[in-house]
C-alpha cells in the first residue's frame, strides 16, 4: 500500500476545546490588528510575502498554515515582538519561581511507575 495513501485513511484527530478557543482568539486578533492598521487582506498578504489565500485561511483558523507564515504576518502587522515575549517562560509565575535553577541540556522521560528498588 502507498504510504501516503495510508496516512489519509486515518480519521482526523479531534481538536480539543481549549485549542479551538485559542485558535478563535488568535484568528480574531489577527483580523482585528489588520483592520486597526487599515489594511485589506490583499495589502497585508503582499506586505507579509504570503498569498491572499494563505492570509484568509489564517484569519479563518484553517489548519495547515505554517508557523513561518504566521510570523511573516505578525511582522507585517508590526507585532512580531509580542509573540516571543508571550512565550518567554520567565514572564510566567512558574518560570520566575524556577529562574534560579539551571535548565538541563536534555530532558529524559520520567518513570510513570515511580522509583524502582533493584
Amino acid at each position: 500500500m502507498d504510504h501516503k495513501a495510508g496516512q489519509n485513511d486515518r480519521p482526523p484527530r479531534a481538536v480539543p476545546p481549549s485549542i479551538r478557543r485559542a485558535l478563535a482568539d488568535v484568528t480574531a486578533g489577527l483580523s482585528q490588528w489588520r483592520k486597526l492598521r487599515g489594511l485589506t487582506q490583499a495589502q497585508l498578504a503582499d506586505r507579509a510575502g504570503v498569498s491572499r489565500n494563505t492570509l484568509a485561511r489564517l484569519e479563518r483558523g484553517d489548519g495547515g498554515v505554517s508557523l513561518e507564515n504566521l510570523l511573516r504576518v505578525l511582522r507585517a502587522l508590526g507585532i512580531l515582538d509580542l509573540l516571543p515575549k508571550a512565550l518567554d517562560p520567565y514572564e510566567s509565575d512558574i518560570g520566575r519561581l524556577r529562574a534560579s535553577e539551571q535548565l538541563p541540556q536534555r530532558v529524559r522521560p520520567r518513570s510513570l511507575t515511580g522509583p524502582r528498588d533493584d
